[in-house]
């Protein structure tokens, strides 16, 4: 017999997963899985547990013709706070969402918003010349594009 599932599903683009997505989901599983009756018997820790929450930034990298597009959701980043390396193929994008010491009236059931410092680094797929990279950053999305490097084209060599 089947049976009709009535859950809402978040929809979400489907991206490759690397192992580093699944380390960051095992972690985050043991943490709020096992840090959880230390946090209800010894309420002083509460303040350490919010600063140590953060979130990676979500991305796209995208391949076209003559260049390659990173675009990275940073919501709530001022461009001061942002910070772009590259080192040959190794694109770091680190920043700090800022945030004030607020005292919120009542009990404070979910803190959800990711606050503190971030970075995230990836590989690009192809040699992009570090000369010729533009960036703008406008509304909280980060778009990097990084002209692929000039390279010699393949040739077959005739064997004699």
């Amino acid at each position: 017999m089947k049976t009709k599932s009535t859950e809402l599903r978040e929809v979400t683009p489907r991206r490759e997963i690397d192992v580093f997505d699944n380390m960051d989901r095992v972690f985050d599983t043991l943490y709020r899985g096992w840090m959880r009756p230390f946090r209800e018997l010894l309420p002083e820790w509460a303040p350490l547990t919010g600063r140590m929450e953060f979130a990676m930034p979500h991305l796209d990298l995208i391949e076209r013709d003559k260049e390659i597009l990173v675009r990275v959701e940073i919501p709530g980043v001022d461009k001061k706070d942002l910070k772009l390396d590259l080192t040959g193929d190794l694109l770091t994008i680190a920043g700090e969402r800022r945030f004030e010491e607020e005292t919120e009236e009542g009990e404070v059931h979910r803190a959800e918003i990711a606050r503190g410092a971030f970075t995230r680094s990836l590989r690009l797929p192809v040699p992009v010349d570090p000369e010729r990279v533009d960036a703008e950053f406008k509304e909280g999305l980060l778009e990097i594009h990084l002209h692929k490097a000039l390279e010699t084209e393949r040739r077959r060599i005739e064997i004699k």
